[in-house]
């Protein structure tokens, strides 16, 4: 079956983005540690890399290795919309939740005006061996998919922030997660990946 893998960029003290929406204040350290850092997360996950950025990093013809859709949230979505980008990850098949976001915005984004848990449950269910299935964020949108979150991908960064969007903002719903694999990198960023626990 499909896995639906939360595979997101996080603060220490649990936040994913500001309370605008900013993600630039993620620190990236020197040249050496960011271009090292980059192309390993490139390497692992290549199609997470938005399609207008993958000719300029080596990624155009690299096939997707772990993911085949990806899932958003209007507020992931919307940094690629008010650039004028409509389909950012055209390389995937393209699910966004938003009960306000027009449904013909691009002809390669399937818009879901509700109930982004059955649509999780029927991409899980679809036939053949199939690549996973990316939630790009938001927390919200992370918040009401969490008894379908398979796997975890944290990326966690060595910075507080204060407030702005949690990783997951729903209700009271303690759920084990077992550590699989744990990655620290030199500027201080340690990626974890995190697999479902008995009874999660």
């Amino acid at each position: 079956m499909r896995k639906l893998v939360y595979y997101v960029a996080v603060t220490l003290d649990g936040r994913i983005a500001g309370p605008g929406g900013e993600y630039d204040f993620f620190p990236a350290g020197d040249e050496r540690q960011a271009a090292a850092y980059t192309a390993w997360t490139n390497r692992m996950y290549p199609e997470t890399v938005p399609t207008a950025m993958r000719a300029a990093v080596g990624l155009t013809d690299v096939p997707n290795r772990s993911f085949d859709t990806v899932l958003m949230g209007l507020g992931s979505y919307r940094p690629a919309l008010d650039a004028g980008i409509t389909s950012p990850y055209a390389h995937l098949r393209q699910y966004v939740v938003s009960s306000t976001l027009r449904p013909d915005v691009d002809p390669a984004v399937t818009v879901v005006p509700d109930d982004p848990l059955g649509l999780v449950r029927e991409l899980k269910r679809e036939e053949g061996e199939g690549l996973g299935i990316w939630l790009c964020g938001g927390g919200k949108l992370a918040g009401a998919l969490l008894p379908e979150i398979d796997e975890l991908v944290i990326k966690s960064y060595p910075v507080v922030v204060g407030t702005g969007v949690p990783l997951v903002d729903g209700v009271f719903d303690p759920t084990l997660f077992d550590v699989a694999e744990r990655t620290a990198f030199p500027q201080g960023v340690t990626l974890t990946r995190l697999t479902r626990g008995q009874g999660g």
